[in-house]
């Protein structure tokens, strides 16, 4: 089992460059091996392009994403669980999981006694996101935003039907944001501000990729076809900003697999795991969070280790803190609370997944947030113009 490399080889990493090279204090974490602070000080600004569900492995996989390709560095590893929820919010603050406190898709918050699907601020019930529910984002999140901790203008680049959402402003910081639509817009928004003249650093979220492959799969046509869109407008952008003296890094938050479909576990299948928890499941279908009720946690883990030792590794969940799972250093003081009394690690490409009684049933082709080298590493694309 592979975990993520905090040390020098992973996306937090990534931040603690970018972070020292743009002006700001030391980072409790070690800068990037393949990027260095001195690298990115050498140029007068920074495009950061976030491709979300862009795995190492599918980019070297195709090699006709030629110019993607042709800059690829080397690859470097998303946090636990290498998921949206988790690792955008690193990219957003420069911290790892374990400072931040986000773990998941869908996270238990003792503050508000719900469990929350944190991106769009819902309640897993149902219901209307964090401000039409009369919650606070900026409150319950506190983050320290990475506009805030560097010294040259910001800019966050977002899709806009995401762009004013309360998570993205909450994690605005002092960074200026820009709404775009589609791809072209993005590459065009992105031209014409570092076509401006003073040091600026730009964040770009791209998401498109991430959604068809969990509609489609990772190895459907439709992913295919986008990642070489894709490879096309990038190459493009390099053309539109040549002698801007910028550094360009693109990367991703995880990558994705295509679960096998009787791989695919149906708590309602094991009702004497579901009877032992005293909430649903939280965080993700491949990093699973317990809740277990007092006095049930030996028949959990022995009905585990009977029946499911083959597609689950079971953890009590503070060992996975104490072990760096998250990160190192001082914890999130909500963390421990956030990822419950067990954290199952699903083997191979199994997912397990419950469900509300309200919920419409429905299945993700493609998936993320389990340990596999697919959705752990990421790929480190870098080009100085």
């Amino acid at each position: 089992m592979q975990l993520p490399d905090y040390q020098g080889h992973g996306i937090v990493n990534l931040m603690a460059s970018l972070q020292a090279g743009l002006g700001g204090a030391e980072h409790r974490y070690a800068p990037l091996a393949l990027v260095t602070p001195e690298q990115v000080r050498n140029h007068r600004q920074v495009l950061l392009l976030v491709i979300d569900g862009l795995g190492l492995n599918y980019l070297r996989a195709h090699p006709e994403a030629a110019c993607l390709n042709e800059h690829l560095l080397g690859g470097i590893t998303s946090v636990f669980p290498p998921t949206t929820a988790a690792a955008i919010p690193t990219f957003l603050t420069g911290e790892a999981p374990q400072q931040h406190g986000l773990s998941g898709w869908h996270i238990y918050f003792r503050e508000l006694a719900s469990i929350l699907a944190v991106l769009p601020g819902r309640a897993r019930y149902g219901g209307r996101g964090f401000s039409e529910s009369g919650i606070d984002a900026r409150r319950l999140l506190a983050p320290r935003p990475f506009s805030e901790r560097i010294s040259v203008d910001s800019y966050t680049l977002s899709p806009a039907f995401i762009a004013d959402s309360d998570f993205n402003r909450a994690y605005l910081g002092n960074a200026r944001s820009v709404a775009f639509g589609g791809l072209n817009g993005l590459m065009q928004h992105c031209a014409e501000l570092l076509r401006t003249p003073g040091s600026k650093y730009l964040y770009a979220y791209w998401p498109e990729l991430d959604s068809l492959g969990h509609r489609f799969g990772m190895c459907s046509e439709q992913a295919r076809a986008h990642l070489l869109e894709l490879d096309q407008a990038f190459e493009q952008l390099l053309d539109a900003i040549r002698g801007t003296d910028t550094l360009v890094i693109a990367c991703a938050d995880h990558g994705q697999i295509d679960p096998l479909e009787d791989h695919r576990i149906d708590l309602g299948s094991h009702p004497v795991l579901d009877d032992c928890l005293v909430l649903p499941l939280c965080g993700e279908t491949r990093s699973v969070y317990c809740y277990l009720r007092p006095g049930h946690e030996q028949e959990f883990d022995d009905y585990l280790r009977s029946e499911l030792a083959e597609v689950v590794d079971c953890f009590p969940s503070w060992m996975l803190i104490e072990s760096a799972w998250f990160g190192h250093g001082l914890p999130h003081p909500q963390l421990l609370n956030r990822i419950g009394d067990r954290v199952l690690v699903m083997k191979e490409d199994y997912v397990l997944k419950d469900w509300l009684p309200q919920e419409k049933r429905y299945e993700l082709a493609g998936t993320h947030g389990g340990l596999s080298e697919e959705e752990l590493w990421v790929p480190l694309i870098v080009v100085e113009g």
